[in-house]
This record gives structure tokens, sequence and C-alpha cells, in this order.
């Protein structure tokens, strides 16, 4: 299969020769997305993914054809992407063999830091966002249904590429069966993998509803097939990310009492803890497909924070595929109830056991700086179509980072998706900015006469159009 990966990758890479900058993140979504990544081309110790080679090919195109860092400003969210990355390296040359971590960490690079860069010096425009919306709507749509006709029937028509897989088990496509239905994964390595593109593509996707004022109809049935896809995996994970998500961006006519929801979360975290016998992170499983599952995630929980599962290995963690790694997982599975293996089904759990705090904390500062630009965005809103576009970025984060409790990225298309979204957080205040200056622009050559608001649906009284 490495003949096949070198011609879909040649072809991806031929269309971005062919097409504006502004395209390239289209073609990668859709090399994500139809495209098996555990299908690869082994170059010395590293395996190079079609969509590895694509993003390399990007970045080189780019850089020929213009030098974007000229107008690329670093802000504190570039800079802790890069500090996560290289606090990971630190702890494992602590903990792990150095050629294995390095080898693991490279291939890790072309997933996640470079997908996120390529976002940020690409994606400045709000039309040509707009775009890419619209794309990814096109892109998912086959894709869910395909997923559908797996999950209905058993059938995957590309289930016979898992034979050919570079890692993991090269078996014959074996359907899955859970609640009466098949569970999809069709291009994707696990069906949890699959759902969980639709929970990070389709709230993002939500945000043209208001922008757009034509095919309104298209647009919802693309949203419809998206919710087909997440149904079509069968899995819990990413059945929690669309609930959190439609809950979130649902709230976005009562934003303006967002400290009240935050309050009232807490209070009723605080009071599970008080009056129940079981810590709060117990009760999201009740949600799920599976109740024992979803017990197994609580208890995991537990024996990592609470029962000693960290001692001695809180700064540096285990490592990655260490001997002290291996012991750690026997025990803490004896500790849950007695299998022969842990599944570490949560990545803020999993960045901890492999990395420790080191990279821990970096983690958790990236995505509060995400978090940062998303409400720095949402500051410079003068439009509620803009505030709209912004909140749904945010609802897609607020999904993603409560399903990662209870699955992890594992490193396969979910790595990459992550990273982009963290790359449009990233982007939401330069592509605000730049409609307020265009709307400057009009205002002042008395073209166009907006109804500004501000982003809590107020007046835009205290907002600005930075120059």
């Amino acid at each position: 299969m490495e003949q096949l990966t070198l011609a879909v990758a040649a072809a991806a890479c031929i269309l971005v020769f062919c097409l504006p900058p502004a395209r390239w993140l289209i073609i990668y979504i859709a090399l994500l997305a139809y495209y098996p990544q555990d299908l690869s081309v082994k170059i010395g110790p590293l395996d190079f993914t079609a969509c590895r080679i694509l993003i390399l090919v990007m970045y080189i195109t780019l850089f020929l054809r213009r030098n974007p860092t000229k107008s690329f400003r670093f802000n504190a969210l570039d800079k802790l992407v890069i500090v996560y990355f290289f606090a990971q390296l630190f702890s494992g040359l602590l903990t792990t063999d150095a050629g294995r971590l390095l080898e693991n960490r490279s291939g890790m690079a072309f997933d996640s830091v470079l997908p996120y860069f390529i976002v940020r010096l690409i994606v400045t425009d709000k039309e040509e966002y707009q775009k890419l919306l619209i794309w990814i709507i096109i892109i998912a749509a086959p894709l869910a249904a395909v997923g559908f006709l797996q999950c209905t029937t058993g059938r995957n028509p590309a289930g016979f590429l898992t034979m050919y897989r570079s890692w993991g088990t090269q078996i014959s496509y074996v359907p899955i069966l859970r609640g009466g239905f098949f569970r999809a994964n069709v291009t994707f390595p696990h069906s949890i993998i699959y759902g969980l593109f639709f929970t990070i593509l389709g709230p993002v996707c939500a945000g043209i509803l208001r922008s757009a004022k034509r095919h309104q109809m298209f647009y919802w049935a693309g949203l419809g097939f998206m919710g087909v896809g997440v149904f079509s995996s069968m899995s819990g994970g990413p059945a929690m990310a669309a609930l959190v998500a439609i809950v979130f961006i649902g709230f976005y006519r009562y934003r303006r009492y967002w400290k009240l929801a935050v309050a009232a979360i807490v209070l009723m975290c605080g009071t599970i803890e008080v009056i129940s016998t079981r810590h709060f992170y117990y009760y999201p499983g009740r949600f799920t497909f599976s109740v024992a599952t979803a017990w197994y995630r609580g208890r995991l929980m537990d024996v990592a924070l609470f029962e000693g599962g960290m001692s001695g290995h809180w700064l540096t963690g285990y490592g990655l595929a260490t001997d002290a790694s291996l012991k750690a997982s026997l025990e803490w599975a004896a500790k849950i109830d007695n299998r022969n293996h842990v599944d570490m089904v949560n990545e803020y759990l999993l960045v901890l056991f492999r990395y420790g705090l080191i990279a821990l904390v970096p983690f958790l500062a990236m995505i509060c700086a995400a978090i940062k630009r998303l409400i720095e965005a949402l500051r410079l809103c003068l439009l509620d179509s803009n505030s709209w576009l912004v909140w749904c970025v945010f609802g897609s984060l607020a999904g993603i980072l409560v399903a990662i409790t209870s699955v992890s990225l594992s490193g396969a298309q979910t790595t990459n998706l992550f990273f982009i979204l963290i790359g449009l957080c990233g982007v939401m205040p330069l592509i605000t900015a730049d409609e307020n200056s265009r709307l400057l622009t009009e205002a002042n050559t008395a073209t166009y006469s907006p109804k500004l608001r501000g982003w809590d649906g107020g007046p835009a009284a205290n907002c600005h159009i930075p120059l």
C-alpha cells in the first residue's frame, strides 16, 4: 500500500501547487477524512502518512511563494503550543529511550504543531473562512452517509484497508455490534475517532448559519449529516462532545449570563461531592451508551489522582512504553477491576501518565490560552453574525474538552483535528479584526450602516476596531 499512499499524497500535493493557500486546508481535511492515516510510507525510522507528506509540501510551497512570517506575530497561544511539544520531549528524555522518544514525537509534530501553524498562517480572512466551513460540510456529508450504511448493514467499503495497516492489528474488518447497530468507522482506525471528526468540525460549521444569507437548507442538511455521523459511530465520547457543544451553542442567546452559568455548574459539582458517595465526574457517564465503561472512566481517575497511581512520578510521568509504565499499567488495572491492562481513555491522564506535570501544565495552559483568544475575539465582534461565528468555535472547543475526559486523542486523526481547532481559536481575533476594518472603511465611505452589537448581545459601545 506504500505505492497507493504515495500516489494519493502526490495527487493532493499537485492540488496544493495549483490552488491558492486559502484552499489548502480544504485538501488537508479531505485527505484526513477519506484516506486512512494508518497507511504510511516508511522513510528511515519515520512513518510518513499521506497527510504528513502533504503538510510538509504545504509549508515548502508557502515559503516558496511568499514569506508568511513578515506579517506573522507570535501570541501566547503560539508559544504555548511550542512549549507543550518541547515539554513532552524534555520530560520524555528523563524517562524514555531517546531514539524511541524522538521517533514518536517527530511524527507527533507533523500531526499537532504543523497543522496548528498552517491554520495560523493561511486562515486570516472571514470570507475565505466561511468558504472553508462550506467545504467541510461538503466533505463530511458523504463520509456520514457511508458511515450510516456501515452502521445499519455492517458493511464497510473501506474495511479491506485494515489488512494493510502500518501499525496496529493487521486483520480483516470485523463489524462490531452495539445496541442493535454496527459501530461505524469507515476510513478511521476506531469508531470513536470517526465520531469525533463530526463533533469537532460540526459545531464549527454551524457558524455559517448566520453569516450566509443563501442556501440555508443546504447548510442545515449538512449539519444533519454530521449528526448522522455521530450517531453512526455508536460511541459515548463523540455523543457527549456533541451534547455539550449543542448546549453551549444553544446558550448563545443568554451568553451575557455566563458567570451565572459557570457558578451553577460549580455549585452542582460541589453539591454532588458533598451528598454523593461518588465524585461528580462519574455522573456524565449516565448519558453514554454503556454505563459499565463510563464507570471504568471514573474509576481510572480515582486510581490515578487519589489512590497513589502517580506516586513518585507526578513530575515526569512514567515515560513512553517503558518498564515503569508497563508496571504502573498493571498496578492500575488491578486496582480498577482486576483486568490485565489499562485503557487510558482520558487525554489529560494520558499526558500526565506519560510526561507528568512538566507536560500537563503547558497542555492546560495552551487550552486556557485558546479560550482567552476566543474571548478576545468575542469582545471585538461588532456584528451578531461574527459573534455567532466565534461562539460556534467556542462550542466545539467546549465539547472536545469535556469529551477527552472519557477518550484520548490517540495520535490518529483526532490529534490533527484537535490542533486545527486550537489553530482556529488562535485566528478568530484576526478574522474579527479584519471584518472590523472592512466595516470601518465602509462606514467612513457611507456605503454601509451595520447594526453593531457587543459580543454579549448588548450595544457595542465598548467595542473598538483595531487598525
